[in-house]
């Protein structure tokens, strides 16, 4: 089969919806790891505010004395919620925990009266919990004083380690993302060389050539942004009906702070990366086009 001459050649060239996606992807993966950032805090002190402290008491300890330890602890700096745990109480748990009538073989409740303290998170540390626990342990009413000193250490440890980790890929991410966007307009870019050429044998000035590419250019920015912050909002909200105790993904605040940062990411780069690559067009000789 002969082909005509005439005819012209069709250029294979990245669509402006393949642009779309791409740049959504990469805003998105951004907006993830902006709310991961800015949440990093929160969560870190969401685990540090979980770390349970038990004050055991004995079981001759009178209602008085209870009522003024526990007036004691909730007026301490360092408590953010205290809770009574009775005999009775401290019963049901066990069965609900491992589905065992002891009472029914022992004939009595064994188990202690407590309270159950959570700290704020500057005090959950291993030399913050420790003077706490010899200062509750001083209490005639008390018993013992119990908490799990290795998970306190994990988590601690984990936070620091995170915290570090999430820094050194925030800023490498970052650096990718913004690689990954600009060649990607490039791409685009690459496939209307020979179009600017054209506007510009034929006498168009560079603002009027440069103007439409960047408009269009910043519209596929505000696509993919408002795409990318759809999507981040449904994953944020799937994950908070998952997990309803990290209250802290319900800040409006954070989200909007990253919804702004991925338009600022998608409408900058957009506009700088097809500028720059309209003007390297612009000064390329003809041959160099091919």
């Amino acid at each position: 089969m002969s082909t005509d001459p005439k005819k012209p050649v069709k250029r294979s060239k990245p669509s402006q919806v393949y642009g779309i996606v791409g740049i959504t992807a990469v805003l998105l993966l951004l907006g993830i790891l902006g709310m991961v950032v800015l949440n990093a805090h929160a969560i870190a002190q969401y685990f540090r505010e979980n770390i349970e402290i038990t004050i055991i008491l004995k079981d001759e300890v009178k209602d008085a004395d209870i009522i003024k330890l526990q007036q004691d602890i909730e007026s301490a700096p360092y408590s953010k919620r205290v809770e009574f745990v009775s005999k009775s109480m401290a019963a049901d748990r066990f069965k609900e925990s491992f589905d065992e009538q002891f009472e029914d073989v022992l004939g009595y409740n064994p188990l202690f009266a407590s309270f159950d303290l959570r700290l704020f998170s500057s005090y959950a540390q291993q030399d913050s919990i420790e003077p706490i626990k010899q200062n509750l342990e001083r209490y005639s009413a008390v018993k013992e004083v119990y908490y799990q000193k290795n998970l306190v250490q994990l988590i601690n440890k984990n936070v620091r380690n995170v915290s570090i980790a999430i820094i050194v890929f925030s800023l490498l991410f970052f650096f990718i993302a913004i690689t990954l966007i600009d060649n990607t307009i490039r791409l685009m870019m690459y496939s209307q060389r020979f179009i600017i050429r054209s506007m510009q044998l034929v006498g168009a000035t560079r603002k009027f050539i440069t103007r439409p590419f960047i408009t269009q250019s910043i519209n596929n920015g505000l696509i993919s942004a408002f795409v990318a912050i759809a999507i981040l909002a449904l994953i944020t909200i799937y994950i908070q009906n998952s997990f309803p105790e990290l209250t802290v993904l319900r800040d409006i605040i954070r989200f909007v702070i990253v919804a702004v940062l991925i338009f600022a990411v998608g409408i900058f780069i957009s506009w700088w990366s097809t500028k720059r690559s309209v003007k390297k067009y612009l000064k390329m000789k003809l041959d160099d086009l091919y």
